[in-house]
């Protein structure tokens, strides 16, 4: 079944909750996700880049609505147990506890958002529009630019990303061969243990299998064994497949995924502002 909404989760969190007894947020989660029989794939699903599993979220804010509520209480350890007024509620409880039952409970502060989603999850929702749009407008300047500033602009994310060794001798490396296909060697270390040949293309136009076929090819006249094709336009099912099945390594980059990569190491994009999430030290409150 589809992840519960943190409204749908308030009364079988409250019933966890009706032994009276203490119980870790952790227990209460993975009893929960037992109840609404969710599947390994819900369990992992995760909703953000730090890896933040959609359905414990959602538990935990409909634990704090409950309390918000005075339904449950926490401990300093971060331990949920249900309050004399929550035994009294479950007792008389509505076939559910939802957004307007709890809003009648709670007597001070803001009440609880309408969404369906957490608000960690609406602001990581929030911050994933704002860098989808950040990355259209990056490409589109992208496809603008010179072919020299291009050039530049693939070593500046290359180095970015710890490849090439100094900016000087990627700078060297890449936009200078024209040999056979290749439009540059570039170090994959800084020791120069080894080297990636690169291509690099800033096209409109669908990039087909017949492309990356040749660039295998000029990497076999090198004897090299690793290859990096980056367009500012996007790769046919076809050249994927062929990529995917050959026995030279060759990474496909497209636009979207290039502009990201100038997003993620700063690279044509500057910071703004800086938001930092934080939640309890429990261990702080942990008296001897």
């Amino acid at each position: 079944m589809a992840i519960p909404d943190y409204q749908k989760i308030m009364l079988p969190l409250l019933r966890f909750a009706g032994d009276g007894r203490e119980h870790s947020s952790q227990d209460a989660v993975e009893f929960l996700a037992d109840q609404f029989k969710l599947t390994e794939e819900d369990r992992r699903d995760f909703f953000s880049e730090r890896r933040i599993p959609r359905f414990a979220a959602r538990v935990g804010w409909a634990r704090s609505y409950l309390k918000k509520a005075g339904l449950l209480e926490v401990s300093r350890r971060g331990d949920l147990r249900i309050t004399p007024r929550g035994l009294d509620v479950l007792k008389n409880s509505p076939p559910e506890i939802n957004l307007s039952f709890v809003k009648q409970l709670v007597k001070s502060g803001e009440p609880p958002p309408e969404s369906e989603e957490s608000p960690e999850e609406q602001l990581e929702r929030a911050y994933q529009k704002l860098r989808e749009n950040l990355a259209g407008e990056i490409l589109q300047a992208v496809k603008g630019c010179s072919p020299v500033f291009f050039e530049r602009l693939v070593v500046d994310v290359l180095v970015g990303m710890g490849y090439g060794g100094t900016q000087q001798d990627a700078g060297k490396a890449v936009g200078r061969s024209g040999d056979n296909g290749v439009d540059g060697i570039i170090k994959e270390d800084r020791l120069g243990l080894d080297r990636i040949y690169i291509q690099a293309k800033r096209w409109d136009g669908v990039v087909g299998r017949p492309e990356i076929q040749k660039f295998a090819g000029a990497l076999a006249g090198h004897k090299a064994r690793k290859g990096v094709f980056i367009t500012t336009s996007n790769f046919s099912k076809e050249a994927v497949d062929y990529a995917a099945n050959i026995e030279t390594r060759i990474v496909l980059i497209d636009g979207e995924t290039f502009a990201q990569l100038m997003i993620d190491h700063n690279v044509g994009a500057s910071l703004v502002a800086s938001y930092d999430i934080k939640k309890i030290d429990l261990d702080y409150f942990s008296e001897p």
